[in-house]
């Protein structure tokens, strides 16, 4: 992570403790409440035939979107208020240098596969990126399954913001490999087809700890379109819900599409069918990538 994407990001406040549950909301409007059900289709740039979900590769906004709040989830996330709170990770303390952190870990998370979430897959999953943008952790032990102390080489106050960015998914240790082939998360969504390069199709997993709070849609499609042009025709014409896009000229005079963040500088464009939070991320196209998490059908 660059210095000035941590300076522009830094009023996100981190939360831990009393302040993380009074910040479990997903900072929704006060408009229509969210509701179960529907298919969100977005039509995305960035698709490789090599893609695949390891998070080490170089990945597309299409890969990007499909795995952290969607199929993977991280240690902790940036809300659509741009507060930091924990994901997988349900508090955390660092010493007063800010070298040595602390974090526990959420009980009863189990992958799509059913094995059960432990600080072992934090530890395997952290490790690929150590010679990264991890460079600087010099040691992560597991206190005990629920719990892991992360040593940094030197003091990062920031060090459980970086915890999420979108490469540092967490995955089951003893799979790691079939995972990163077929996408085995703890996330919302499930993979029910993957055609690298073209499609994915997440189906809503059955009971997860984000419920009545995220994960709205029934299925998430996701599919390639390079072309802006052609990605704003299929909005336009109805055949996805979303798309990224920088060109708002391409949607000139029609009424029925949001420009997101804002119609002088955007990079996204959705039906107004669709409804989400009040605050809509900034940093990344689709909400901070996690438009199938948060977002929700009118």
């Amino acid at each position: 992570m660059t210095r000035a994407l941590r300076h522009i990001d830094r009023r996100a406040l981190f939360a831990s403790g009393a302040a993380a549950a009074l910040l479990a909301a997903t900072g929704v409007s006060a408009g229509p409440s969210p509701r179960r059900g529907g298919r969100l289709r977005m039509a995305l740039s960035g698709a490789l035939r090599s893609d695949t979900f390891d998070a080490r590769a170089t990945q597309g906004l299409f890969m990007q979107v499909a795995m952290a709040g969607m199929v993977f989830d991280t240690l902790t996330e940036v809300g659509a208020d741009g507060t930091l709170r924990g994901e997988l990770a349900t508090h955390w303390k660092g010493s007063a240098d800010a070298r040595v952190w602390q974090f526990e870990l959420r009980p009863g998370v189990t992958f799509h596969n059913d094995a059960p979430f432990t600080s072992a897959d934090v530890l395997a999953s952290l490790a690929l990126h150590r010679d990264t943008i991890l460079s600087d952790v010099a040691h992560i032990e597991a206190v005990n399954a629920a719990k892991v102390t992360i040593t940094l080489t030197g003091s990062d106050p920031d060090f459980p913001y970086r915890l999420s960015a979108p490469q540092l998914v967490i995955y089951p240790a003893e799979h790691r490999a079939e995972a990163m082939a077929a996408g085995i998360g703890t996330g919302l969504y499930r993979v029910h087809k993957f055609l690298p390069g073209r499609q994915l199709i997440g189906e809503r997993v059955d009971r997860h700890y984000k419920d009545d709070e995220a994960g709205w849609f029934d299925q998430v499609e996701l599919v390639s379109v390079p072309a802006e042009a052609v990605r704003a025709e299929a909005l336009r014409d109805g055949y996805v819900d979303a798309v990224d896009l920088i060109e708002a000229d391409l949607l000139e005079g029609v009424t029925d599409i949001a420009l997101l963040p804002e119609t002088k500088q955007i990079t996204c464009a959705a039906t107004t069918d669709l409804r989400m939070p009040q605050i809509v991320g900034t940093r990344a196209p689709l909400d901070n990538l996690r438009a199938a998490e948060r977002w929700w059908m009118a």
